[in-house]
């Protein structure tokens, strides 16, 4: 899976989680710029990101990540080994 198609599953787990579809994402989006995304719904984006593609994040993983992008990133890299 390409980080371009996490991005889009992405976006759809953030309007669902967030509740809000009007919520637009990219490589280089952070929490700052999602009004609705607070240090609980981030728990609660993890929880539902797991979910969905059937993986999970290391807490350092979680720590490390600056933007959207990285967080496509992992997810990439864990969905093709």
């Amino acid at each position: 899976m390409t980080q371009e198609q996490v991005l889009n599953d992405l976006t759809g787990i953030f309007r669902d989680v967030l509740d809000n579809d009007d919520i637009k994402i990219s490589a280089a989006t952070i929490a700052k710029d999602v009004e609705e995304w607070d240090s609980l719904s981030h728990i609660q984006l993890i929880v539902a990101i797991e979910k969905h593609f059937k993986i999970r994040f290391t807490t350092a993983e979680i720590n490390s990540w600056k933007n959207v992008g990285e967080m496509c990133g992992t997810i990439a890299q864990k969905l093709n080994k």
